[in-house]
């Protein structure tokens, strides 16, 4: 192009069979030739970039199991994973909720202290009114770090059930928060009420944005390795899939190890059922499913 040689290269990708990825591969390498020709800015390269966060698409990790169009894979750090493009799950991080609390009352304090310092001059006033401030913040830092955030989101979803008294709800205990599952109908990621649903339960931001890039809902269904002991990272690096044959026998052990010691862990637990009951079929079938897969009906089991 222009008179120098350029390299683009591209992935494909098929559910059928080598030979399909190859030709998706090869279209996609002559588009972003065409592009380039016209002038057009295009990536050199694709780099293999795990679904963390999603920004990985589209999602490439190991097949492991189909349940019709639900796909359980495995995620780039070692964890089965479920994917589906029409069960509602929404997940929710209390690590996330208490920063953002931070944050509000670290900004109201400034605001208030401006204040004071527009209204009062003496510097006896504003080193006592500094004190002050100093000793509540440290108050609600310690309050924010023990205070029950679970009551705050379940409080947020009865409030939401009130307004929605067709939804029906299943309540899962996470490490990090709790997991929703709505149970009443099938739903599309991109629906607006999907999107109202996820602001009003305080659902991890993180996780919306991984629904809507991939156009599927996703739950872990196994541990996370580090909580459970395993430290290494699963092998080779970056942990997306396919893997280089020559690397495989050491993914296959690393595998072996960890499913060992996750077997004797839950990725979530079951807490109770909320709203109207109504349990679609289809979903019904995903409950099963999702409950055995992640052990969360065991009782006794760590949740990690």
């Amino acid at each position: 192009h222009a008179g120098r040689q350029i390299t683009i290269r591209r992935w494909g990708w098929s559910n059928e069979s080598q030979a399909a990825a190859q030709a998706i591969a090869e279209s996609r390498a002559a588009l972003a030739i065409a592009q380039c020709s016209a002038g057009q800015k295009v990536l050199k390269r694709e780099h293999k970039v795990p679904y963390n966060g999603g920004e990985g698409l589209p999602i490439r990790e190991e097949v492991l199991a189909r349940h019709g169009d639900t796909v359980i894979t495995r995620n780039s750090y070692g964890a089965r994973c479920i994917n589906t493009p029409n069960v509602l799950f929404a997940d929710i991080d209390f690590e996330f909720l208490q920063k953002q609390k931070k944050r509000v009352f670290f900004w109201v304090c400034v605001g208030f202290f401006l204040i004071l310092i527009a209204f009062f001059r003496s510097p006896f006033v504003l080193a006592f009114v500094g004190w002050l401030g100093l000793c509540l913040g440290v108050y609600l830092n310690r309050f924010n770090a023990h205070s029950n955030l679970e009551k705050i989101v379940l409080t947020q979803i009865n409030h939401f059930l009130a307004d929605h008294p067709d939804w029906a709800l299943r309540v899962y205990r996470t490490p990090a928060g709790l997991r929703l599952m709505a149970t009443h109908r099938l739903f599309s990621p991109s629906e607006d009420e999907v999107k109202d649903f996820f602001a009003k339960v305080s659902a991890d931001p993180k996780f919306v944005q991984m629904c809507s890039s991939q156009q599927c809902f996703r739950a872990r269904l196994s541990a996370k390795p580090w909580r459970i002991g395993i430290t290494s990272h699963m092998k080779p690096r970056p942990g997306v899939w396919p893997v280089n044959p020559e690397r495989l026998n050491d993914r296959t052990a690393w595998i072996l190890a960890y499913e060992t010691q996750a077997k004797n862990y839950a990725a979530c637990q079951f807490m109770f059922a909320v709203g109207s009951g109504r349990i679609d079929l289809k979903v019904a079938e995903l409950i099963a499913l999702h409950d055995t897969e992640n052990q969360a009906l065991l009782p006794g089991l760590e949740i990690a």
